[in-house]
């Protein structure tokens, strides 16, 4: 396992446990999420009490372009670029708060809840927490949690996630 997909499982691993903070430092000063990012997924890592936390899956990127705009006095890092999600449900655009440690976007949704080839798809109301924490490469290393509400796919799943600068 790679350096950087073990800082994932550690900050997985303080997601599902309780932990304060796994990450680096917090560049409170400095908090602008900015430029072209490659975010990924670590879907092949994923845990939790859903049947999907057990289902096999790669684990999957793409390159997306944020801005982030503190006028309001909170800082806002907006997705203006990048492939759409393939679930149509996921709220957009992603707008991601910093909280002073880190980046998080919250946001309730539909999961696609997958029963095997040829069976129907079962919806359920989701909700997601994606955190994003900086270290000092310029790159942000966090965690995607959801909670299933109902369904065959009831109960959470837990994903390390990175962006690296592209």
């Amino acid at each position: 396992m790679s350096a950087r997909r073990q800082r994932c499982a550690v900050l997985v691993s303080c997601a599902v446990a309780g932990c304060i903070s796994a990450a680096g430092p917090a560049y409170a000063a400095d908090p602008g999420w900015n430029g072209r990012y490659q975010i990924v997924t670590y879907a092949s890592d994923k845990m939790g009490t859903s049947l999907a936390a057990r289902q096999a899956e790669p684990d999957f990127s793409a390159t997306y372009t944020l801005v982030t705009d503190c006028s309001s006095g909170l800082c806002i890092a907006t997705v203006v670029d990048g492939p759409a999600p393939s679930n149509p449900t996921i709220p957009q655009p992603i707008r991601y708060t910093w909280d002073g440690a880190r980046w998080q976007y919250s946001y309730n949704w539909q999961w696609d809840c997958f029963l095997g080839d040829g069976a129907p798809r079962v919806y359920a109301p989701a909700r997601s927490r994606v955190f994003y924490a900086p270290d000092d490469t310029g790159s942000l290393f966090g965690t995607w949690h959801t909670e299933i509400l109902s369904g065959p796919c009831r109960g959470t799943v837990t994903m390390p996630v990175a962006a690296y600068p592209v």
